[in-house]
């Protein structure tokens, strides 16, 4: 479809992207009606709209640059003034009710499967790349995509189908997790923490947190220096030790190279060792929370692009229902069974988001709604998803053809 914006007019597509995040950002703190939506939804909602106005492409290299480049410059930025105890603290239960979700993924597509099989082409083939995906993210489905090989248009319209899916799921878990009576049901400590913070129902909540503080030159240069150092050390490392265990066999030890060289786990890793070992000087770099939130404001304007309705509606409006059926089970599985083992709705809402688009997506859900204590052990546990993916992916096939 020929946009206002081309493909290649990269200069206007990094004005549209900043423009939209700063846009989300105004609104957020600047009017009482918008401040009840977060700024995350404001981005993400500019971005679906002119893409499928035809303003912006639905894909272009700059949005995958926010992808490449971006996103992960913002968490080593994120996580420089983590809460190291609360990190130790919430790691255990935030694995134990990602598997819980996990499990939530590969019943849904079951069933989901069991509805449409005979309406879908290759939908077994499908099943196994969207149960790797939705357990552990984009990698997962790259993998899975190359293994089972379906046709390249089955291929196509299921990405689309998933893009669209993904900006409908944020916006179910971010009503969710600002619905009274669910926050009643499930307990919300998180988000009851922060507005007892910002007690004043005068007073934007978004204004105040992020109200101006003394920031330098110094702070901002040695804050995306650090961050900058820390993402080409662990992607190199990452790229290196892929490369070294690629000819490895057996499933453990697959799993193992896996966890070992996965990239976002490293540069957690890292970040967290930095942290640990150079505390005091790291808490002197004010301005990497404004610094790393602003990237994450892009990322979310990025993740309405490709959410083409009149594209789905052509292509794939079946896949559509297909994976919205995962996402909605995978969802209600873990609500029923994180109220049986106790869970808030943070911890559950962030389990989903991890599952189904990642952990990236899941710490950017986590740091636009201030559930800042969430934000290291989601990211950790989350990259979980990319070890086991591409086995549940398998498992999933191979029940299924």
């Amino acid at each position: 479809m020929q946009t206002l914006i081309s493909t290649d007019n990269h200069l206007l597509l990094w004005a549209f992207v900043m423009l939209a995040a700063a846009a989300a950002i105004f609104i957020e703190q600047n009017s009482r009606l918008a401040g009840k939506v977060p700024g995350a939804v404001l981005a993400l909602l500019i971005a679906l709209i002119a893409s499928n106005l035809g303003v912006i492409p639905t894909d272009a290299p700059v949005f995958d640059a926010v992808w490449s480049y971006i996103v992960p410059l913002a968490i080593p930025l994120l996580l420089f003034q983590l809460d190291l105890h609360a990190l130790f603290k919430e790691s255990g239960r935030m694995l134990f009710i990602f598997l819980i979700s996990s499990l939530g993924t590969v019943i849904g597509t079951l069933v989901s499967f069991a509805l449409l099989k005979n309406y879908i082409p290759e939908l077994d083939k499908v099943a196994g790349m969207i149960s790797a995906s939705y357990t552990g993210g984009g990698v997962n489905f790259a993998a899975m995509s190359a293994k089972l090989n379906p046709a390249k248009d089955v291929i196509a319209a299921t990405i689309v189908a998933d893009n669209l899916m993904m900006a409908c799921y944020f916006f179910i878990l971010i009503g969710i997790s600002s619905s009274y009576w669910v926050r009643k049901v499930w307990g919300s400590p998180y988000q009851d923490k922060l507005e007892q913070e910002y007690h004043d129902p005068s007073v934007n909540k978004a204004a105040e947190y992020w109200k101006p503080k003394s920031i330098s030159l110094q702070s901002i240069a040695l804050s995306l220096a650090a961050s900058i150092l820390l993402v080409a050390v662990s992607f190199s490392l990452s790229s290196f030790l892929q490369n070294h265990f690629q000819s490895v066999d057996g499933v453990a030890l697959k799993m193992l190279t896996g966890l070992i060289s996965d990239k976002y786990l490293l540069l957690t890793t890292f970040t967290l060792a930095v942290v640990l070992f150079f505390r005091k000087g790291i808490q002197k770099l004010d301005g990497s929370q404004e610094l790393g939130t602003y990237c994450i404001y892009l990322f979310f304007v990025v993740i309405g692009v490709p959410a083409s309705i009149p594209l789905i509606i052509k292509t794939a409006p079946l896949l559509f229902v297909f994976t919205l059926i995962i996402a909605v089970l995978n969802l209600l599985l873990t609500l029923v069974l994180g109220k049986l083992f106790k869970f808030s709705i943070e911890e559950i809402v962030l389990a989903c988001n991890a599952n189904i688009g990642g952990p990236t997506t899941a710490a950017a859900l986590a740091i636009s709604k201030g559930w800042r204590d969430l934000v290291g052990a989601i990211l950790l546990i989350g990259t979980v998803g990319y070890i086991i993916g591409n086995y549940i992916g398998s498992f999933v096939y191979a029940l299924l053809s």
